[in-house]
């Protein structure tokens, strides 16, 4: 297992950075929910509160010091968010050395459904590696199946898991990303084929297998160029070439 670079490893420091701060933001978001729930008072959008004229349950207007502590958190709420603008820039624009990994993060960013996020974890967490096959990349990602014999029962017991969960997990929403914005593509297909009239368990242990998938198909074309089945690009890259 080839250990990344320091180069390399600073890298991955923006989006790991981000999913910190989205966490964070949630957090506020859900405690100024809260607080407002706390009074009776529904809302789906914080963006456009307005304090002073909000009502509680019982027809009254907000306590001053729930009112100033929703204000607080907004504050709190507004430099995190200032937080995730910059982090992202840092992520897209920040010059870096690693110019083998920056060419495949934008190789991923012309296909449709693959975006900012999802192409700068998956080109500097994963492709960054050279895999000699495609099984390596499955076992990478710890989307291989794990086989079970006793002695008397052989049957597979699910994914391995091995390695990071949040990169699998990345890899896995980008497997329904795709189904949802590549339908024409071969392995958007092979899912709905499979997962026709089939019940929900049934399209999520479908969904890790298109997954894999998906990780060798996305391997294959960054590396030599070869563009998964039937998938198309992205309309911000063709708008660019015009």
């Amino acid at each position: 297992m080839r250990i990344p670079t320091i180069e390399e490893e600073d890298l991955r420091r923006s989006h790991r950075e981000r999913r910190r701060l989205i966490s964070e933001r949630t957090a506020h978001i859900n405690r100024i929910k809260g607080l407002l729930f706390g009074q009776g008072i529904r809302v789906d959008n914080i963006k456009s509160l307005a304090l002073e004229k909000l009502v509680t349950g019982d027809g009254r207007r907000l306590p001053p010091r729930v009112i100033a502590e929703i204000v607080r958190e907004m504050k709190r709420l507004a430099i995190v968010q200032g937080q995730i603008d910059e982090v992202e820039r840092e992520r897209d624009l920040a010059p870096t050395a690693c110019k083998e990994t920056e060419k495949k993060r934008h190789l991923l960013l012309q296909l449709k459904s693959i975006g900012p996020t999802n192409a700068a974890v998956l080109s500097r967490e994963v492709y960054y590696r050279h895999f000699d096959n495609q099984r390596q990349i499955g076992s990478f990602l710890g989307l291989t199946p794990s086989p079970y014999d006793s002695g008397e029962e052989e049957r597979c017991q699910g994914i391995s898991r091995a390695g990071s969960g949040h990169v699998r997990a990345v890899m896995i929403e980008a497997a329904w990303l795709w189904v949802q914005h590549q339908p024409k593509s071969g392995l958007t297909r092979w899912f709905l084929e499979r997962t026709a009239g089939q019940s929900k368990r049934v399209r999520k242990i479908m969904i890790v297998a298109l997954a894999r998938k998906l990780a060798i198909a996305l391997w294959r074309f960054v590396e030599l160029g070869l563009v998964p089945e039937g998938a198309i690009l992205s309309p911000r890259v063709t708008a660019r070439a015009r």
